[in-house]
Parts: structure tokens; C-alpha cells; sequence
């Protein structure tokens, strides 16, 4: 693999002594990350008018819920920018999540979800979280069948989504939608209009924070489009985070689902896109700024003690990682008619 060091000896050679700086520099960070696609559909996973709106219903609808408390949108809040700001998510009759709740924007970039990493793909959390005892808290999906029985105007939208069935109301077709809606939730950056050529899009400080970010090696584990989502990597390889952050809990992570010991405190490295907008940080909410977010990953997973001036530029430049919400999540829609079938 080559290093840092070599990738930039690589790029004097491939590109004219003559490049201006700001392209030298852009050619450097192209080698780490992409620029956001508008096309997130896959031919298992198709994006098609009738799933984006039905799921987007669905998404919203605090109907499907155990107590009618909760929709998707509880713990990803378009306001809140995909979040609900707790340390700890909270689902039904209260129920505490064991975890912090990461955006839901992008979140389709990533190759798994959760922060253990248990689920496949947008629509296959989107279909389990009806039976969540911690989300939805359904007993069974017949039950959350029933609801959407119940609610008018629901038959006539599944039956436009998915027209070559007879009975489309089914927990993986619910998946199938939501994730469809969830696949139009990209939020293109300045930082994308950087990657696409244009060096003006970021300031000065941003670009000294990118610079920081690269050398600090930040992008050793946030890189690619999604500046990270892309791997599991135990968090505390240099000093336990429990130590660092105050954390009265330890989770083991990808132990608990796994049971391998390879897996203790191993977690799916989150996305960075947006994150200026989504405190509180970490797998337990436990921090509450990005400036100290930064600070304890450095420590914690490279081993570097930061100055004020590295985490100042690395705000700005996480900062430029802050899109425009989508139309259609920025405003919630107005959901169908019907009666709630409690429980």
C-alpha cells in the first residue's frame, strides 16, 4: 500500500511541474476521496417514484409503532439533521436504545448499518426496526400489518409500488420502500464541489484542515465517499475510550454480536458526512463537541496530541462536509388518513 509520502512523489510525476498548487493538492485528496453520486440505487435495491413516496410515509408514520410513539423520523429527525441529539436514542413506552443514533442521511453509502454492523443495508434496518424492542417494539409483524390495514390510502400506495403482487403490505416490501426513500437522502457538499474541481468552494482554514486531516491520518479509516462507513476498526487501539471519555459503561461491540474476541470493542467506523450537525459523539453519545471528538480520536487511535490550530483548521474543513437537506426530508409529508390499532 502505498504511503502518504509515496502518493505525493507519484503525483509530481503524473502531473506537470508547471500545476498550479490548489491542483497539485486537489489531484492529492482525489486519491482518498470521491465526490458524492446522485445515484445511489443498486439492481438488488431499485429507486423508483411510487417506493421513494411510499416509503417516505412510511418513514414518517409514528402509526407502526407498539404505542404510536414512534416513526424512523423519532430517532432521525430532519430539523436535527438525520439525529435526535440524545446521547441515547429512546423507543417506545421509553425504552432506552443501547446506543447513540448515527444520521440517516448518506447512510445508503455505507456497506453495513448499526455501530456493530449487524444489518446489510438501508432496507434490510428499515424492515427489522418494526420488531425492535427498542424502536418500533411490535410483537410481530402481523401486527404492524394490521396498522397499515387500517390506515386509508396506504392499499392504493403499495399497490402502485409493487403492482405484480396481491398482497404487497409484507415486512421486506416496508424495507424495500423506506430504503428507497432513505436512498435519496445524499447531501452534496462544498467539499464535493471541491473534489469536482473547483478550489474555491473551500476557504483557506478548510483547506489547512483537510490538510491536517490527511497528514494527521484521519484518512486511514474516513475516506471514500462517505469519509468513512466503510470497515470496522476497534475503537481505543492505542488507550481504552471508557478512560478517556468518562463512560460509566463499557460496550464490547461487534463482540456481542459475534461472540469472536477479535471483535471486542471493534465498531463500524461512522460516515463524517455532515457531522458538524449530528452531536452528541460516539457509539454512546458520549461527547458532546466535535472539537473534543477530534481531539480523543487522535489520542485514542493514532497516538497525537493535537494543538488548538490542527483541531481549529479540522472544524472548518468538517464543517465544508455540510450539505443542504434534501426537499423531500426537510419538509415531512402529510401522511394518509386512518385509525390508530394500538397494540
Amino acid at each position: 500500500m502505498l504511503t502518504l509520502l509515496g502518493i505525493v512523489l507519484l503525483i509530481h510525476i503524473l502531473v506537470p511541474s508547471s500545476a498550479h498548487p490548489e491542483d497539485l493538492f486537489l489531484v492529492k485528496a482525489g486519491r482518498f476521496f470521491q465526490p458524492l453520486s446522485a445515484e445511489t440505487a443498486t439492481q438488488e435495491f431499485p429507486i423508483a417514484p411510487e417506493l421513494v413516496e411510499l416509503g417516505r410515509a412510511l418513514f414518517f408514520d409514528p402509526r407502526l409503532s407498539f404505542d404510536g410513539t414512534v416513526s424512523c423520523s423519532r430517532c432521525h429527525q430532519p430539523s436535527l439533521y438525520g439525529t435526535d441529539a440524545l446521547p441515547k436514542s429512546v423507543g417506545v413506552e421509553n425504552r432506552p436504545n443501547p446506543r447513540n443514533a448515527p444520521t440517516i442521511l448518506n447512510a445508503a453509502l455505507q456497506f453495513s448499518l448499526h455501530w456493530y454492523g449487524d444489518r446489510t443495508s438501508v432496507e434490510d434496518q428499515a424492515a427489522k426496526s418494526f420488531l425492535g424492542p427498542a424502536s418500533f417494539g411490535n410483537p410481530d409483524f402481523a401486527s404492524v400489518k394490521a396498522k397499515i390495514k387500517a390506515v386509508t390510502g396506504y392499499e392504493e400506495m403499495f399497490a402502485k409500488a409493487f403492482p405484480s403482487e396481491k398482497d404487497p403490505v409484507t415486512q421486506q416490501n416496508c424495507g424495500k420502500a423506506i430504503g428507497a426513500y432513505e436512498r435519496t437522502l445524499l447531501t452534496p457538499s462544498p467539499f464535493d464541489s471541491y473534489l469536482r474541481g473547483d478550489t474555491k468552494s473551500l476557504s483557506a482554514v478548510a483547506v489547512a484542515g483537510l490538510t491536517e486531516f490527511l497528514e494527521v491520518g484521519c484518512v486511514s479509516c474516513h475516506g471514500g465517499i462517505a469519509l468513512g462507513g466503510g470497515e470496522f476498526r476497534k475503537f481505543g487501539i492505542l488507550r481504552d475510550y471508557w478512560e478517556l471519555t468518562g463512560s460509566s459503561e463499557v460496550d464490547k461491540g461487534r463482540f456481542n454480536v459475534t461472540n469472536d474476541p477479535a471483535d471486542l470493542y471493534v465498531f463500524k467506523v461512522p460516515g463524517l458526512r455532515n457531522v458538524s450537525m449530528t452531536p452528541p459523539y460516539f457509539h454512546d453519545g458520549s461527547v458532546a463537541t466535535l472539537p473534543q471528538a477530534i481531539r480523543l480520536m487522535a489520542d485514542l487511535q493514532i497516538g497525537k496530541k493535537l494543538s488548538e490550530q490542527q483541531v481549529h483548521s479540522m472544524v472548518h474543513f468538517l464543517d465544508a462536509l455540510t450539505g443542504k437537506l434534501p426537499a423531500g426530508y426537510a419538509v415531512p409529508p402529510t401522511l394518509p388518513p386512518g385509525g390508530f390499532q394500538a397494540r
